[in-house]
Order: structure tokens, then C-alpha cells, then sequence
């Protein structure tokens, strides 16, 4: 009886024991060098942490480019970092949506994939548009 007893302590302990030693991986995609057709930049990268589920974009806008939103907003920094909840829907990384429910834009990321999309939704009509490509992608894939 007391054999039995210690025979399931050992098996439940060594069960605890084989679950906190599982390794999690987790993947992080720095997209570099990105250009604009519209507007023009010194840096502009996109840092998509799938762990976190946060993407953080950095840029510094060029000298015109700042001149030229600088004088509709006040507010507009040349350098900046903007963060943004994401989340993974079948191959494409979305950022969350920014607006109402009848009325929102979101980033759109493809893995492997230099170009960065937006899609607007207005009234359940949904348009995609290229707004970015990036000359380097990188991936990390962390274990810890």
C-alpha cells in the first residue's frame, strides 16, 4: 500500500518536472530599409514580436516629407516609435484595428514577404493597398 502510494508521488512529480522543461520558441521579424511611394524617410523598420504580439515602428521622416505634415499638425515629430498590438490570422500578421466598426484601417504583414499592405474597411467593403516595401527581412527564432 505504501509502495503504491510512493509510485504515484514519483510519477506525478516526474510528470510536473517534464512539463516545466518544455521549450517555447517564438519568432521575431525585423523588416529594414522600408520605402514609401508617398512620403520619404531616413529610417523606417517594422519589429513584429510574435511572443509579445507587439509591433513596434520606428522612423525618421526626411527633412521634406517633415516640412509637409509639420505644417498641417503640430504635434508630428520627425522621429518617432509607434506600437501596436498584432495578432496572427492563417498566414498574414494584422496590427489591431485603429477607427470604429464600420470605419477601420490595419497594417498587413505576410511572412517572408517585403511588402507591407493596408486594408481599410468602410462599411464592410474592404480595400487592400500596398503602402510600404522593405529591401531586408529578418527573423529570429528564439527557445528558451
Amino acid at each position: 500500500m505504501i509502495q503504491n502510494k510512493l509510485k504515484i508521488k514519483f510519477f506525478l512529480l516526474t510528470l510536473l518536472f517534464l512539463n516545466l522543461n518544455t521549450h517555447i520558441f517564438s519568432e521575431i521579424i525585423i523588416l529594414n530599409r522600408c520605402n514609401n511611394s508617398k512620403d520619404g524617410f531616413l529610417k523606417n523598420e517594422y519589429i513584429l514580436d510574435l511572443e509579445k504580439s507587439l509591433m513596434t515602428r520606428k522612423y525618421i521622416y526626411d527633412s521634406k516629407t517633415y516640412k509637409k505634415y509639420r505644417i498641417i499638425d503640430l504635434s508630428v515629430k520627425k522621429e518617432n516609435i509607434i506600437q501596436r498590438f498584432i495578432y496572427e490570422e492563417e498566414d498574414l500578421i494584422l496590427t489591431d484595428q485603429i477607427g470604429y466598426q464600420q470605419f477601420y484601417t490595419q497594417l498587413v504583414f505576410e511572412r517572408n514577404n517585403p511588402i507591407i499592405k493596408i486594408k481599410t474597411v468602410i462599411n464592410n467593403e474592404e480595400a487592400t493597398s500596398k503602402i510600404s516595401t522593405c529591401k531586408k527581412i529578418e527573423i529570429f527564432d528564439k527557445e528558451s
